[in-house]
This record gives C-alpha cells, structure tokens and sequence, in this order.
C-alpha cells in the first residue's frame, strides 16, 4: 500500500499551525520537526501526531531534509506551518500518488496578502515542487530560498496550496530583513555581488513585479509587493557590501 507522508518544519507557530495540520490529516503520516518553540506549537502538533521531532535550526533546507529523513511514507507533501491543503488538493494528490505518471509534481502556491488573494505580481501560480517520492526528491538550493531536486520526470497538479503569508506589512519587513542576512552571506560566500547590482537589481525587481508580472492588476497590495521587492533585493546586496567593506555581519 503507498503511504503519505505530510512533514511541517516548526518554530513558534501557535497561531498558524493548527490550520496546517488539519489541511493534512488526511495523510498516511505527519512529521513535524520543530527547532525549540517556545509557545504551545510543540503542543498542539502532538494532538494530530506522535512523530513530532526536536532538531536545533541548522538553515531551511537542511531542516526540511531532516524532516525527510524522519518520514516512513513513499511520498511527501511538504508544506509550511502557514500553509494549507485545499480539500479539493487532498483528493488530486491521493489519486496522483495512486497511478503516478511522474516522480514529482509542482503545485500552484495562493497567497493571502493585505485582505486579499494575490492573482498576479508574479505570486500567483507561483508554482512549487511539494510532492515528491522520497527516494526521488530532496531539498536543495540556496538558504533561505529552498526547493526540491528531483531525480526523474515532474509533473504538474491543478489544485492549490494556500499560503497564509505575512500578517502585515510590519511582519513582511521584519522577514525581509531576516532572509536578507541569510542571503548576504550566501552570496558573499559564493563570491557573488558588485556595486551595480545594489544600482540595478532593485530597478529591474520593481518592473518585473510591477509591469511584466502585472503587479497592478492586484491593486495597492500589488505595489507594495513590487515596491517590497526591489527593496529587498536592495537590502541583500547593501548588507552583502556591508559584509565585504566593513567586515559586520547582519545581525
């Protein structure tokens, strides 16, 4: 019989995780692996599961592959504690896993930003590999932005994950500035970064949300996401001069 395993990487997910979990319950299997949470999120997750595993942060791709290594399934969907699986997923990824024609499939990503759905901006499909056979898949890429390496053919499912993303837009730069120090050190490590690129990038960012992914058909919120954008990338190659000039690392 194949098997399903859901995992869910945590740390203080109270108000989020719950949702989560019941969009997976479904499942053959839910592993969670929290990196020491110390709200009720360790507690609530017991509720829905007894594999519930503590592993100190080492970086998101590392956390999702150890999760991977903890699950007994055939399959993982993999999802975020701000995410969910529509009923209407849960049914496609059942019969998926049933008759495969693929060793992966990608799934359009929904997100919820500022009172409304986000249909454009480059969000929208904004389609993710979370369904993988696990000796298939594994997490890869460069922290903080993760995604999965497939050995085999990936195909595409119709239904969405939905991602409850930042609760304002306070949240959304207080998270800019977190993946922003991963990212600066990344490339810094990678030898990456000019000063052109702290002139260009944030320019081209703002077009490319705003006009050729058609950022204003999403209205204000739509903006703010083009705006936010090349403002981030702005922050990563600042920081990463930061790190190349003055020797401080982000905080």
């Amino acid at each position: 019989m194949i098997r399903i395993t859901a995992t869910i990487i945590t740390f203080n997910e109270e108000e989020n995780i719950r949702g989560a979990l019941e969009s997976v319950k479904w499942a053959d299997e839910i592993v969670v692996v929290d990196s020491g949470s110390c709200d009720a999120t360790v507690e609530i997750c017991r509720e829905y599961t007894d594999r519930v595993f503590h592993n100190p942060w080492p970086g998101h791709i590392e956390q999702k592959n150890f999760a991977v290594s903890r699950a007994s399934g055939d399959w993982i969907i993999s999802i975020d504690a701000d995410e969910r699986v529509t009923p209407a997923l849960a049914e496609e990824i059942k019969r998926a896993v049933e008759n495969p024609s693929a060793d992966a499939y990608s799934i359009p990503r929904r997100a919820f930003y500022l009172g409304r759905w986000i249909n454009h901006s480059g969000w929208y499909p904004d389609r993710k590999v979370r369904l993988f056979r696990k000796d298939r898949g594994r997490w890869s890429g460069v922290n903080p932005h993760d995604k999965v390496a497939v050995q085999g053919r990936v195909g595409k499912l119709k239904g969405d994950i939905l991602h409850y993303t930042y609760r304002n837009i306070s949240s959304h730069v207080g998270a800019m500035n977190s993946f922003t120090d991963i990212s600066s050190r990344e490339l810094l490590h990678r030898g990456k970064g000019r000063m052109s690129d702290m002139l260009l990038r944030p320019l081209w960012a703002f077009i490319k949300k705003y006009f050729i992914k058609q950022g204003f058909r999403d209205g204000v919120p739509g903006f703010i996401i083009a705006v936010s954008t090349g403002y981030y990338v702005f922050l990563k190659y600042a920081k990463l001069w930061e790190l190349k000039n003055t020797g401080r690392a982000p905080r």
